[in-house]
């Protein structure tokens, strides 16, 4: 099946979305809600193309295309929409990147410099969403989700765990928990890497370093017999992070809990004495 993609004719894989296939020919489609390993949701709308010249604008992550069909990428109308998306989800974003943990490795921030307006016009009150309390691992300031749903589609797709949800319509929508709760999952962490705006990160990291300061090693874990792929990011000699490495074969995007926060046992909860268990909560050093 064949397919013009700007003024370009091209072989399309019809096992591929619109946005799948610009991304294997090297067109730079921005994306907020999408991601490959979770479902489709089409909301931040940000992958918009322009069929046929003018006949109308399509969303490219949920486009399945037909033969002969036209888009454009990179058209007037395409540009403005874009601007316009990310106007309206900055809003009630709040001007706080110099003390966001997510400073240097958020989408919103590069997506804003290349495809956003180089001024805003709203002047009024933004919203306040009150934070939630997930638990020692995630650190929310839910005055910057986006709602792009990326860690509802997780926990329920993957982690399987359908704690997250969307609760109010409008300008009450917020993501969080039905009813009051830590997230219990194993796999909990990932959400903060799938995150694009900064909402969720990681508790235990807070403040602790910018990316660009950072070596990363690639390197496997060896908690369990899995060996997922992970990158551990170190700072002089002080292990800061560990993240998951892409491997479709193992791991895929995520890793555990327990491989996440394993480095917390190298530094500050580091065994110096052996330990004789005596019952269920009491230990004795043994010398």
């Amino acid at each position: 099946m064949n397919i013009t993609l700007d003024d370009y004719w091209y072989d399309y894989d019809e096992t591929l979305t619109l946005l799948q296939y610009c991304s294997t020919v090297g067109i730079n489609v921005p994306r907020f809600c999408y991601h490959e390993k979770l479902s489709i949701a089409g909301n931040c709308r940000m992958c918009l193309l322009e069929e046929d010249l003018g006949e109308k604008l399509l969303a490219s992550c949920a486009i399945e295309p037909e033969e002969e069909m036209q888009f454009y990428t990179q058209t007037y109308a395409v540009k403005k929409a874009r601007e316009g998306i990310l106007e309206f989800l900055l809003i009630n974003h709040p001007l706080d990147c110099p003390i966001c943990d997510q400073g240097g490795e958020c989408d919103l921030q590069d997506q804003t410099v290349v495809f956003g307006s180089d001024r805003g016009r709203f002047y009024e009150n933004k919203r306040a969403v009150t934070d939630k309390d997930f638990g020692p691992l995630i650190k929310t300031v839910m005055n910057r989700c986006i709602h792009c749903t990326r860690c509802v589609r997780f926990l329920s797709e993957v982690a399987g765990f359908g704690d997250l949800g969307i609760i109010g319509r409008g300008g009450s929508m917020e993501i969080g928990t039905f009813v009051e709760k830590y997230i219990h999952s194993e796999l909990s962490g990932n959400i903060t890497d799938i995150c694009p705006v900064g909402a969720l990160t990681s508790k235990p990291y807070a403040f602790l370093s910018r990316p660009w300061e950072l070596n990363s090693i690639h390197t496997i874990d060896i908690f369990d017999s899995l060996n997922s792929s992970i990158r551990i990011d170190i700072r002089g000699v002080n292990v800061l992070r560990i993240l998951p490495r892409l491997n479709n074969y193992i791991n895929e995007d995520w890793i555990t809990d327990k491989i996440r926060y394993s480095y917390d046992a190298i530094k500050l909860q580091r065994l110096l004495s052996p330990l004789l268990k005596l019952s269920t909560y009491r230990y004795l050093v043994v010398s």
